[in-house]
């Protein structure tokens, strides 16, 4: 058996494996003299990456012929080897992600129905949710794959030790893992994980043929896969056949080599567990490699003592560096704790356009996909393109979110939201072009969708464009023209044929994976820009998809985006554009192998770096021992040793975040340990490095110190201001006379927000009108058929309100309450009363000193028998206080009672009121309750009244008629827990002394 070669972390890997090839120390004492001594060398490496970048290696010293560079397990046709003529049989088709994937979720799905699955699940899944367990069901299949386990190694688990939900679940695995064998066999296909093991193992068995004595060596791997050890034993054993290995720890002691192999010692987090345990596989022990690079360096001394084995950390405080050391360890090293991803991703940015401009190759290594994404979006502020190699998911794609958008737009039925999220997104054409659907796009937001709820569809769109177009109707926002109507009507037209395939598959009881994704596919094929990011992948994952048929599971369509997302796991759209090749973003895997200038490793947290020792749903951690699996924790492992040989990088960043999205987040237990073990003022040293880009990334976005903005003292001219308000924008004028400014002279209205859901506001709205409605027409509160006449009302005034029934249902059953405590309060005042008005519109024309008109609309204004009348204001919300009453704070009533007593009312004869009262509409017990005007001392009511116009006439003339400035909040409310319509346009939040209370 040949020696195994190992390659510490400070030595560039890839660099110094070029070098003892050229110099002959891997060879075995082949002749390499001459152009072509090399030609004969066959070197593998694991990832292609590491394989270009050997070549450029041994190009830039001046090789001529290379080496024939492999990667382990490499496609069929490009890297395979060469096998001699001997019987193999050819290896089946491999399955798809997406094939497994819905075979897998019909056997989950029946199982889950079961009794059995019953006892297993808390609750039964929905369709997502079974195709996200079949999914690790898959990775199960694979992780048994990997490490050479059978299914019947699942017979060493012990049923009587597990919990009944466990029980359950080990046998339906049982059952699972004995038919899926001859599932693929019927398909004449195979687990890619399988072929994979066996391309490894037919390369082994073939090495000796292939090669024969000429060198072979493998570099880079740590054998984690039982198959790839194989190959590895398999080349070490030839004649010129040579192992290295990254990062072995030629000092760990036998002792300490023994108690990483101990299974009660679980040390499976070690980062030289995986080499410890692939040294047992090739016979070879920590005293029997050889390492390759110079003599130890501080920072591998430095870092192997802090990722120690937990009982040597006992030895930390002996085993501490000298001071001269710890410097020489942590030259070049700098830690940066950011406080959120946003400033993670922006100071790596920044430190890593530093290296560039100073002529270094940059290499950025993160697990964390979200975080790539980030930190190439900073890299982009500086016109920096970079390569990140993970690609981005398909569902998070342009092509991905626009099919979630189509998605959404069926599911919620052409919902406001959704139909502008749609026609706003650039890659919507509908078969013509951006430059058509944009401004057609503005025309449907504020002529149809603003201040309006559609009723569902396509069909409730149309009732609103046509309400608008016709003159006759009230419309809020933007009155269209013809034209407008009409391209409007084309665009909607298309969209309704685009989605007509879509809204059929919705339509229908149940669905299955092919017909959903195709009746999508369909839609956003008429409806998206070929061009589209990720318009490819797309096509391919479709094509996979429809190729299963009915396939998999049926389900009802509800959920429809979680099981978009299910069925779109594991596709990635990668980069096309041309990028830079002195900066790249890569996986973990490349932290052990590639040696740039600069090395930044990021998302350095608990759970990203090492991820989470999470079993899966399938087997907890002991059954995976019990069945030969490696535990959860293996994966802690890898990455701690990824983590070493990273380190080992001459100037290198270690990031992380104090926060993740909106939860506190703490450092990896690796940078830890680091800190623990090199001491709080080496790591202080280390952190002080990193503020220099903290600082930067802060100051970057940064303005100047904010200045609060004072209040607003508007002042327009007298004749500019209005000469008509409401009977409600009186108190307005009391309270925030700049809210008529921004509403009168601004000309500024608040806008709805899309699709704003019905509140309280609207529902109360809508019972006034109906109450209104039953009082107009003539409707007898004594007769019979009150209350339905009432529902019937409701039926329809509830009808667009909202497009869930089952919200309408709970609002008409709580409308048929308080219908009937109406009719039993009108039924109770019944003998005093002549005649009711309801929702009666009025005008007062006053003469001051310029002229004034004051306009109203009463919620009941009733004739009493005794020849006065009663003024009622129907309340959903709360009445003003008795306070606010008696100080003419809430004038509304009192006002309503002066037009009444000039006749300001149609079809009402002037007269005197001798009552006002509020009655609160709701289902408590102070509902439809009746609470009179309260007056202070010394006021009968029509005197109130009277000064209730004279206090209105003098505000009138000192806001309106005169240069007074209109200022905001000149009387608030002191109990007011919601924001004016114009407050954020006065900026009230930054000068009002009650900015910053606590509103709850």
């Amino acid at each position: 058996m040949n020696p195994v070669y190992s390659i510490a972390p400070h030595a560039k890997f890839l660099t110094t494996l070029a070098d003892r090839v050229i110099d002959g120390t891997l060879l075995g004492g082949w002749d390499n003299s001459g152009p072509f001594g090399l030609s004969d060398v066959t070197i593998v490496l694991p990832t292609r990456r590491a394989r270009l970048t050997l070549a450029e290696i041994f190009a830039e010293r001046g090789v001529g012929l290379l080496p024939d560079i492999r990667t382990f397990g490499g496609e069929d046709k490009e890297e395979e080897p060469f096998l001699p003529p001997i019987d193999v049989s050819i290896l089946p088709a491999p399955v798809s992600l997406v094939e497994r994937r819905l075979v897998l979720s019909r056997l989950v799905s029946l199982w889950a129905v079961s009794d059995d699955g019953r006892q297993a699940l808390a609750s039964p899944p929905n369709a997502a949710e079974v195709l996200k367990l079949a999914e690790s069901l898959g990775g199960l299949i694979d992780d048994l794959a990997a490490e050479g386990c059978t299914p019947q190694q699942l017979d060493a688990i012990v049923p009587a030790d597990l919990a009944t939900n466990w029980q359950q679940t080990l046998k339906f695995l049982q059952i699972v893992f004995r038919a899926w064998p001859e599932i693929l066999g019927e398909r004449q296909k195979a687990d890619k994980s399988v072929l994979r093991n066996e391309r490894l193992l037919r390369q082994a068995m073939a090495a000796p043929l292939v090669y024969g004595d000429k060198p072979v060596i493998a570099a880079g791997s740590t054998g984690s896969i039982p198959a790839t050890a194989a190959l590895l034993k398999a080349i070490a054993a030839l004649p010129h056949g040579a192992v290295v290995l990254p990062g072995v720890d030629t000092t760990l002691s036998a002792a300490a080599h023994e108690t990483l192999l101990d299974p009660i010692s679980n040390s499976h987090g070690h980062p030289q567990y995986g080499l410890a345990k692939l040294l047992r596989t090739l016979g070879q022990t920590m005293g029997n490699v050889i390492e390759l690079a110079d003599a130890d360096h501080a920072r591998t001394v430095l870092v192997r003592h802090a990722l120690a084995l937990s009982p040597d950390t006992a030895y930390w405080a002996q085993n501490r560096l000298a001071p001269n050391q710890l410097t020489a360890a942590g030259k070049g090293l700098t830690l940066l704790s950011a406080r959120t991803e946003d400033e993670e991703a922006r100071a790596i940015a920044l430190a890593a356009r530093d290296g560039l401009v100073r002529g270094k190759s940059v290499g950025i290594v993160t697990p964390d996909q979200n975080l790539a994404r980030r930190i190439a979006a900073e890299l982009g502020r500086f016109d920096i393109r970079v390569d990140d190699a993970a690609g981005a998911p398909l569902f998070h794609a342009p092509a991905g979110r626009l099919l979630r958008q189509i998605l959404a737009l069926a599911t919620r039925n052409f919902a406001p939201v959704d139909l502008m999220a749609i026609l706003r997104n650039r890659a919507c054409v509908l078969g013509t072009s951006r430059a058509e659907i944009s401004p057609v796009a503005d025309l449907v937001e504020m002529g149809v969708l603003r201040g309006q709820r559609p009723n569902p569809g396509v069909t409730g769109l149309r009732a609103l464009l046509t309400a608008n177009v016709d003159e006759t109707t009230k419309y809020p926002v933007r009155r269209l023209t013809s034209a407008d109507a009409a391209a409007i009507e084309i665009l909607l037209t298309r969209l309704e044929q685009a989605m007509a395939p879509l809204m059929t598959a919705l339509s229908q009881a149940h669905l299955t994976a092919g017909g959903f994704v195709d009746a999508l596919l369909a839609a956003n094929e008429r409806i998206a820009n070929a061009d589209i990011g990720g318009a490819a992948e797309l096509a391919l994952w479709g094509r996979e998809v429809r190729a299963q048929g009915a396939e998999g599971i049926t389900f009802e369509p509800v959920g429809l985006d979680g099981v978009l997302q299910a069925l779109m796991q594991g596709f990635e759209v990668r980069n096309v554009m041309a990028r830079r090749d002195d900066i790249a973003i890569w996986g973990q895997l490349e932290a052990r192998l590639q040696n740039p200038d600069l090395l930044i490793i990021a998302a350095l947290n608990e759970d990203i770096w090492p991820e989470a020792a999470d079993p899966g749903p399938w087997l907890s951690r002991q059954m995976r021992l019990a069945a030969g699996l490696e535990p959860p924790e293996r994966k802690a492992g890898l990455a701690a040793h990824d983590f070493a040989m990273a380190l080992g990088n001459g100037e290198i960043i270690v990031a992380f975040s104090e926060r993740l999205g909106t939860s506190p987040a703490i450092a990896s237990r690796l940078v830890q340990r680091l800190e623990a073990f090199a001491g709080e003022a080496t790591g202080t040293l280390w952190r002080q490095r990193g503020e220099k880009w903290l600082a930067e990334a802060r100051a970057l976005d940064a303005t100047a110190a904010p200045r609060a903005a004072s209040m607003p003292v508007p002042n327009p001219p007298p004749s500019i201001r209005p000469r008509r308000l409401s009977i409600t924008e009186i108190e307005t004028l009391f309270r925030s006379p700049y809210d008529l400014y921004a509403k009168h002279v601004l000309n500024l209205k608040p806008m709805d927000p899309l699709g704003e859901e019905a509140g309280g506001r609207e529902r109360g709205s809508i019972i006034h009108d109906i109450f209104g409605r039953f009082v107009e027409e003539g409707n007898d509160v004594m007769a019979a058929n009150a209350l339905a006449t009432l529902n019937e009302l409701a039926q329809d005034g509830f009808s667009g309100l909202d497009a869930i029934g089952e919200r309408r249902d709970i609002w008409m059953r709580r409308f048929t309450t308080a219908a009937q405590l109406f009719l039993d309060f009108e039924r109770g005042r019944n003998h005093l009363v002549c005649q009711r008005h309801a929702e009666r519109s009025g005008k007062w024309d006053l003469q001051l000193s310029q002229p004034f008109t004051l306009s109203g609309r009463a919620d009941r204004i009733d004739e009493m028998l005794d020849g006065t009348l009663e003024i009622i204001d129907f309340k959903t919300g709360t009445p003003p206080g008795p306070g606010e009453m008696k100080r003419f704070e809430a004038p509304q009533l009192l006002l309503e009672a002066a037009m009444a007593h000039v006749g300001a009312f149609a079809d009402i004869a002037a007269a005197d009121t001798s009552n006002l009262s509020y009655i609160k509409i709701g289902l408590g017990p102070d509902a439809f309750i009746e609470k009179p005007f309260a007056l202070d001392d010394g006021f009968d009511l029509m005197g109130a009244a009277d000064e209730a116009a004279i206090r209105m006439q003098r505000h009138v003339a000192e806001f309106l008629f005169n240069q007074r400035p209109m200022i905001p909040r000149l009387f608030p409310l002191s109990n007011q827990r919601y924001a004016g319509a114009y407050d954020h346009l006065a900026r009230t939040a930054e000068w009002s002394l009650t900015a910053g209370e606590d509103s709850a």
